[in-house]
C-alpha cells in the first residue's frame, strides 16, 4: 500500500481526514500506533488505542501513546456509551470473530465509526478462484489460506448489506485500488465492489 510522506498508508490517512480536530478517537487494532500518532500530531485528538498484539502495544506505548492490550470481540462491550467521537477499525474487520457485534459496539461507545477492509468482491480475487480455483493472495489479502488471520472474508456489498441491517447509516464510502487510489463510487456500490481492493466507511447511527 502507498505511503503518505513516507511514513503513514494512504488508506490511513483517508481515515485521518474524516477526523475533526480535537475530537476524542478510539482505534480498534491500532498496531505500533501509526495513525494515533498522526492524529495527535496533526488534529489534536484525544487519542486512545487497544491492540492485541503486546510487541504493538510497547512499540506504541514506547512513543508516548496511551494503547493498552485488548481484543476488538471481548473488550469494547466495557467502554461506556458515548465515550469517543470516533472508533477506527482499519483492516481487523475480517480478523474479528463476530464481526456484527464488533460494529455494533463501535456505534455505542463513539459518535462515528471508520471501518476498512479488504474487499472480497474485487476482479481479481474473482478472477483468481474462477481460473485457477485457489484461494487469492493479493496485496491487501497478503496470506495463504491456511496461515491467515483473517476469519470473516466479505466484499463491499457484504458490508453494505450488513449495515442496513443493523440500522447504520453510511455516512461516506472510499473505494481505494491496490495503489490507493480513490476508485469510482455509484450510489448502489456495485462498481467499487467490482473494482476496489478496499473499501472504507464513516459510519453513523440514525438521530
Amino acid at each position: 500500500m502507498m505511503t503518505v510522506n513516507g511514513n503513514l498508508r494512504v488508506d490511513l490517512k483517508l481515515i485521518a481526514d474524516m477526523v475533526e480536530p480535537g475530537s476524542r478517537v478510539l482505534d480498534v487494532g491500532c498496531g505500533e500506533g501509526t495513525l494515533l500518532a498522526w492524529l495527535d500530531r496533526h488534529k489534536n485528538v484525544d487519542g486512545r488505542g487497544i491492540e492485541l498484539s503486546m510487541a504493538g502495544v510497547s512499540a506504541a506505548v514506547s512513543h508516548g501513546l496511551s494503547v493498552i492490550q485488548g481484543d476488538a470481540d471481548t473488550d469494547l462491550k466495557h467502554y461506556p456509551s458515548g465515550a469517543f467521537d470516533y472508533v477506527i477499525l482499519s483492516q481487523t474487520l475480517q480478523a474479528t470473530y463476530e464481526p456484527k457485534t464488533v460494529l455494533n459496539n463501535m456505534l455505542r461507545i463513539g459518535r462515528r465509526a471508520i471501518v476498512s477492509f479488504p474487499n472480497f468482491g474485487h476482479w481479481r480475487v474473482r478472477g483468481n478462484l474462477a481460473l485457477f480455483g485457489r484461494m487469492p493472495v493479493t496485496d491487501t489479502l497478503a496470506y495463504e489460506w491456511f496461515d491467515t488471520p483473517n476469519i470473516h472474508f466479505c466484499t463491499i456489498l457484504d458490508f453494505l448489506s450488513l449495515c442496513r441491517a443493523l440500522g447504520v447509516r453510511v455516512e461516506k464510502g472510499v473505494a481505494l485500488d491496490r495503489d490507493g487510489r480513490v476508485q469510482p463510487w455509484n450510489g448502489c456500490g456495485v462498481l467499487a465492489n467490482l473494482l476496489a481492493d478496499q473499501g472504507l466507511f464513516l459510519l453513523s447511527r440514525p438521530a
